[in-house]
Parts: C-alpha cells; sequence; structure tokens
C-alpha cells in the first residue's frame, strides 16, 4: 500500500510535465505563422457553383468540375473585360485541361448520384493570358508592407497568434491586383516587429529600419472590429483601411456573420473588398509616400569640388551592397552569381537566404548602388532601390514577382 501511495503522484506528476511539454511545443510551432500563398503565377475566380448529377459519385463529381472549368473561364473573361457573361466565349475541354492549374474546394457535399459544391478555378498565367487578354505584367504600385489588425473582445493583435483575418489576408491571391503587397507570415521575428502597438507609434526611424527589413517602400494597416452576441452566435464587424506610419484613414465598411462558421467566409470577403478600397485609392492618387519614410542622403558636391575630391577609379572604396533577386530555380540562381561577378566592379557575390521566389545575394561593388543598378539595367534587367536593398527582376519572359 505504502508503494502505491508513493508511486501513484508520481505518475500524475510525469503525466503533468508530458503534457505540458507537448502545449509548449504546440505554443511554439502551431500557434504562430501562416504562410501567404505565392499567386504571381495564376489567376483565379471563385464562387463558382454547380450542381450536377452522376451514375455515381466520382462521375458526378468528375462532371460538376468540368462544368466549373468552362463557367470559371466565362467568368473569369467578363470580369477581366467588364462585359457580361454572354459575351465570353466558350473553350473546349481541352484547351481548358491546359490552362487550369488547379480547382479549389471551398465547400462541398458529395452523395451516392449527385454533385454540390462551390469551387473556385486557377489558371495558368502564362497559358490563359493571352485567351483572357491579360497577357504580360500588370503595372503595380511600390512594395507596400500590409499589417492586418484584428480587434476582438477589447484586444488587438497582428501575428502574435494564429488569427482568421491573418489567415484570410495569406489565402488571398494578390496576382490580379494592382497593389504590391508585402505580407508578413508571424514567424520569427515578426510579432515583435510588426504588432498591434506598432501601428500606433509615430517614430519614423523606427518605421523605416521595418520597412527596410522587409524590402517594402510604404505601409497599409487594413484592421477589423468584431463584435459578437454571444459566443458562437451572430459577429458584426467594422473594416478600416488605414495608411502610412501615422494610420490615415482612407475608408471603411460593414460586415455580418451569421454564426462563427460563417467568419472565415466574412474574412474573405473583408479582403476582397478591402483590397478594392486600397485599389481605388491608389487610383485616385492617395496612396503618396510620406517623406518622412525616405532616407535623406547628403547633397551632391558642386561640380567645381567634385574633380578635386573624386578618387582615382583604382582608389574607389568597396562596398558591400544587398541584392533581392528573383530566382525561380538553382540554375536561375546560378545564372544570376555568374553574370553579376563579370560586371565591372564586382569583387565578390555570395548568397545570404531566400524565400518565396527570392533570393538574397550579397555583392562586393566599388561604387555605390545606382552604379550597380546602372550597369545590372544595362544587361536588360529591371530594378528598382528600395532602401539599401536593389530589388532585380531578371528579363524572362513572363516573369513576375512574387508577392511577400
Amino acid at each position: 500500500m505504502l508503494r502505491r501511495r508513493f508511486v501513484f503522484p508520481v505518475l500524475l506528476l510525469l503525466a503533468a510535465l508530458g503534457i505540458g511539454g507537448i502545449a509548449y511545443s504546440q505554443l511554439e510551432t502551431g500557434d504562430r505563422g501562416i504562410l501567404p500563398l505565392d499567386s504571381s503565377g495564376t489567376l483565379e475566380i471563385g464562387g463558382i457553383h454547380v450542381d450536377v448529377g452522376g451514375k455515381d459519385a466520382e462521375t458526378a463529381r468528375y462532371s460538376g468540375w468540368r462544368i466549373a472549368q468552362r463557367q470559371g473561364f466565362r467568368a473569369l473573361w467578363a470580369k477581366m473585360h467588364k462585359a457580361s457573361i454572354n459575351d465570353a466565349p466558350n473553350l473546349p475541354d481541352s484547351t481548358l485541361d491546359d490552362i487550369v492549374s488547379s480547382i479549389n474546394v471551398e465547400a462541398e457535399q458529395i452523395g451516392p448520384n449527385r454533385y454540390i459544391a462551390d469551387l473556385g478555378i486557377l489558371f495558368d498565367r502564362a497559358r490563359a493570358g493571352e485567351l483572357l487578354g491579360v497577357a504580360g505584367q500588370i503595372r503595380r504600385s511600390a512594395p507596400m508592407l500590409l499589417i492586418p489588425v484584428l480587434i476582438s473582445g477589447g484586444s488587438a493583435m497582428t501575428v502574435e497568434i494564429k488569427n482568421p483575418w491573418q489567415r484570410a489576408w495569406a489565402q488571398f491571391r494578390t496576382s490580379q491586383s494592382p497593389v504590391d503587397y508585402v505580407r508578413i507570415s508571424g514567424m520569427g521575428v515578426d510579432p515583435l516587429l510588426v504588432n498591434a502597438a506598432q501601428t500606433k507609434r509615430p517614430g519614423r526611424g523606427w518605421w523605416r529600419n521595418i520597412i527596410d527589413l522587409y524590402g517594402a517602400a510604404d505601409i497599409l494597416i487594413a484592421e477589423v472590429s468584431v463584435q459578437r452576441l454571444y459566443p458562437g452566435g451572430p459577429a458584426y464587424a467594422r473594416f478600416v483601411g488605414r495608411h502610412g506610419p501615422d494610420g490615415e484613414i482612407i475608408g471603411g465598411f460593414d460586415l455580418r456573420a451569421k454564426d462563427s462558421a460563417d467568419i472565415p467566409r466574412m474574412m474573405a470577403e473583408g479582403v476582397q473588398r478591402m483590397d478594392e478600397l486600397f485599389t481605388r485609392a491608389l487610383a485616385a492618387g492617395e496612396l503618396v509616400r510620406d517623406p518622412s519614410l525616405i532616407t535623406v542622403e547628403p547633397p551632391p558636391p558642386v561640380e567645381d569640388e567634385l574633380a578635386a575630391i573624386a578618387p582615382a577609379p583604382s582608389e574607389v572604396p568597396l562596398r558591400g551592397i544587398q541584392i533581392q533577386f528573383l530566382t525561380r530555380d538553382d540554375a536561375g540562381l546560378g545564372n544570376a552569381l555568374a553574370q553579376l561577378r563579370t560586371i565591372p566592379g564586382v569583387e565578390g557575390a555570395g548568397v545570404r537566404g531566400g524565400d518565396k521566389g527570392w533570393s538574397i545575394l550579397f555583392v562586393n561593388f566599388r561604387g555605390d548602388n545606382p552604379t550597380l543598378a546602372a550597369a545590372m539595367r544595362a544587361r536588360g534587367w529591371s530594378v528598382s532601390d528600395v532602401g539599401d536593398t536593389l530589388r532585380v527582376v531578371p528579363s524572362l519572359a513572363g516573369a513576375v514577382p512574387p508577392n511577400q
């Protein structure tokens, strides 16, 4: 009896420690971090409803997907051309099979001989672009750091923990938007640097450091405040779009969810309407970059002094320059490094890291950023200077930079 009394509390203690370890592990690996979808190579249309029958469940489902492909192309064509769906062309199934990248199941009900579903169709941009009349790249804004803020129960959060507002932005396919969103995942240092408190700080020095770190040029804040009548019941949400370090209000709107299960749908619709809000502001010229976010450089010397102070070519100091380079695979990365090393003044180039199609390169160059940028543009590359980082897109047909 004494042995039992001693062993039982010990087993309870070990069980508690084990449970505690599991909870801690889930907090570190599962409660944060939603990677944004890379939609740079696709065109999407959602909300395609199908209701078909068949001799069995598999046949009905296959027929439903066929119908969704046909309706999806016509709906996307009408959306692109701002025309009636009745004017859209009909493509054969063999052509649609070649240009459809994937089918996203939003909701479905499968019966013994019937299939009811809401589907989203993703078209390959390179293959479907000409048929849709949107071949090539679209004109986009400067890179905008997107900060999603969710206010619920009196607490504000961004990416400190997983939430439906951040998830909706991570699942949003940005390839058809003229706004170049730089989306945060919530992993690494994101919760410390880009949190709800940061959106209220007026200090420009810290803002400049943050947007330089994420390769952005400006700031967009997508804020939603959710109120529930009772747990699990209807929810009302107020969406507000803000711009810049001071959070200048661009506009807002209200949406409603009938219950907790309907909140993801409400958030997805909120992202679509928020993107429309930002797009209208961009077209109206309202998304003007705050001058305080631009790093001020000293004025150039006058022409009389330039010859006296300009160092000889051999005396030009060697400096390290960071380059954000669009490379789709290892072969593209190797080709980029090989071409960089042939530029006069480059005395070394290496790889620091990369993410979502972008490789971070570090180059030792005798000269400054504008000189190196001009040398790369001479090779046909598209180069933009974001802070102290050069953002480079090589001259590849159909290449579209991925959204961060």
